[in-house]
């Protein structure tokens, strides 16, 4: 008989692995006797017995185990739940909007109707700054890359047959984000739904606007100061929603590494919530205003690895640094989107290959909600077909991989921790600098670093060396700079017409004219002395947005307050 290998090991090490598998049995099947596990007893292909999670065999020791531990405990490296997706899958929301409300209300009716189950708004950039659609600034650009919104009857049609207290609803908005949520809210009363069971995330990061994408109104402080109402507001009224989505994405769309992305994305994050703290909510509130969007990038172990670490900083930090007790508090959620930059014009059929190879990353990092996008994105806006196949690549991934029958099936891989580690210490390091900007305020050394050209210039310099190696060959993008013999056939994509433009000018004319204008004037005075003054003005912006003051309107009081902001110029 063969002598099994002697192993070295320290008992308290065994001790502690094995104390965490009991609990998480324990938590599992607490679970599993509610009825709260989705698939109790799933099989491979091949007919055999897949187990809900894996750790080390039993007596053996793992150095510095407790930095891997067990799903559903602290530091939450295996993600937040003890269940993973045998509890509850990810939700699949797919990013729509073009056009009017209610040629994208069809596209949110199609999303739910093929199995989407959570919905995520695009708008226009007309919107997205703050004007209206029949302001000179916004012609050509009305329902083109996103929908338009100009009022509360907008907001009302394009969820219409949609009950707001019953889907989760993601809005990618950041400058005019108080008004657009306003919008959102009298949309929602006027569905007759109890708005306190309102669901969902605003993105309202006007963060990385200053560091990456750029699409701001106002100057950082009064933007932060309408944040901060907001985060009360909802804290009160909305405690299911969750006013700031921290974007990771567009850090990383503008061309920074994994490490910065997950860096700068949590800096920002830990800004807030000192924000949050500032306005006298408390930890557990200021933490669960927030919700993550990360980018899922084509470096497949470096993004499960960075979705990994996101999560055990964070809950490191929550505990730590701010003293969060309760375990929802240090839960790092986030929602992850594929790519885009990631997208070739050439050879376009190779991006459904990309995108599925991202959105199995993020799912075996752990995201809690997913948007794929589609092929023809990097032309335009996504055509049905398209849409249909981001869809379906979501659903093949749940159905018919066996991915989501293990929680973080990768875990104790020597690469993958390894790779996770890494990316924790790059991200520690980014935090030391900022920490320091700031004398020790991670909210005032973001903007510190928004101030002197800290996360732009090393983006920039991170794009820079990431085109290089490209431009040289050394990194091969397939049917771009190799494999480029492959003939294209040309795609149909989607033209938003000029009429678009034209109904929804004639709609808000015809909506300005029918609307009680001494209630519009009265609301934009009462607005007006919110901003001028130290109130909430939240409560302002809702009696405005129920009179059908237009966007433009609101962001206009604030404007002639506030100022606008121009970004210094830097070499």
């Amino acid at each position: 008989m063969r002598t099994p290998p002697r192993r070295f090991y320290s008992l308290s090490v065994t001790e502690s692995i094995e104390s965490g598998r009991s609990r998480w049995q324990e938590r599992y099947a607490a679970e599993l006797a509610k009825g709260a596990v989705r698939k109790t007893a799933p099989k491979s292909l091949s007919g055999d017995d897949v187990a809900p999670v894996y750790g080390p065999a039993e007596g053996d020791a793992v150095a510095d185990f407790e930095r891997i531990g067990w799903p559903g405990e602290y530091p939450f490296t295996r993600g937040i739940h003890t269940t993973g997706y045998r509890g509850k899958p990810w939700t699949i929301r797919q990013f729509a909007g073009f056009g009017d409300a209610a040629a994208t209300n069809a596209r949110f009716h199609q999303i739910l109707s093929g199995g989407g189950d959570g919905l995520s708004v695009a708008f226009d950039m007309p919107t997205l700054m703050g004007i209206d659609s029949d302001a000179p600034l916004a012609l050509g650009e009305v329902g083109h890359c996103g929908v338009a919104i100009d009022s509360a009857a907008d907001m009302e049609r394009l969820f219409h047959g949609i009950r707001l207290d019953e889907v989760t609803t993601s809005m990618t908005i950041n400058g005019p984000a108080v008004a657009v949520f306003c919008m959102y809210v009298v949309a929602a009363e006027r569905q007759g739904c109890d708005i306190s069971a309102l669901n969902g995330t605003l993105q309202t990061d006007i963060l990385k606007e200053y560091i990456a994408q750029k699409e701001w109104i106002f100057p950082p402080e009064p933007h932060l100061r309408l944040i901060g109402d907001l985060m009360a507001w909802c804290a009160a009224s909305t405690p299911k929603y969750k006013p700031l989505s921290v974007s990771g994405y567009h850090i990383r769309e503008a061309g920074a590494n994994a490490a910065q992305e997950l860096a700068y994305t949590l800096a920002d994050g830990f800004a807030y919530v000192e924000l949050g703290l500032q306005r006298g909510l408390t930890i557990e509130q200021a933490a669960y205003a927030l919700s993550f969007f990360f980018d899922a990038h084509i470096d497949f172990f470096e993004e499960i690895g960075k979705f990994r670490a996101a999560r055990r900083i964070w809950a490191r930090w929550m505990r730590e640094r701010y003293g969060a007790t309760s375990a929802k508090a240090q839960w790092l959620r986030f929602h992850t989107q594929t790519a885009g930059v990631s997208l070739t014009a050439q050879q376009p059929d190779n991006n459904v290959v990309r995108t599925a190879i991202e959105a199995l990353a993020a799912v075996l990092g752990g995201t809690q909600s997913l948007h794929t996008n589609a092929l023809d994105e990097v032309l335009a806006l996504p055509t049905d077909r398209a849409a249909q196949i981001a869809l379906r690549t979501q659903q093949v991934i749940l159905e018919e991989t066996g991915v989501a029958d293990v929680i973080d099936p990768l875990g104790g891989s020597w690469f993958i921790e390894a790779v996770t580690d890494r990316i924790e210490q790059q991200a520690e390091a980014i935090f030391a600098h900022i920490d320091a900007l700031g004398g020790g305020s991670m909210l005032k050394g973001v903007l510190r670093g928004i101030d002197d050209g800290y996360f732009v210039s090393n983006i920039a310099d991170s794009a820079f060396e990431q085109q290089k190696v490209i431009e040289s060959g050394e990194r091969v993008i397939v049917g771009v700079n190799g494999y480029t013999d492959a003939v294209d056939t040309p795609l149909e994509i989607l033209r938003i017409s000029h009429e678009v433009e034209q109904g929804q000018v004639e709609s808000l004319r015809a909506r300005r004219a029918a609307r009680d204008e001494a209630a519009v004037s009265a609301a934009l005075a009462r607005l007006t002395a919110a901003v001028g003054s130290d109130e909430n003005v939240v409560p302002a912006v809702l009696e405005a947005c129920r009179a059908e003051a237009t966007l433009g309107e609101i962001s206009d009081v604030m404007r002639t307050q506030f100022g606008t902001y121009r970004e210094p110029a830097r070499l």
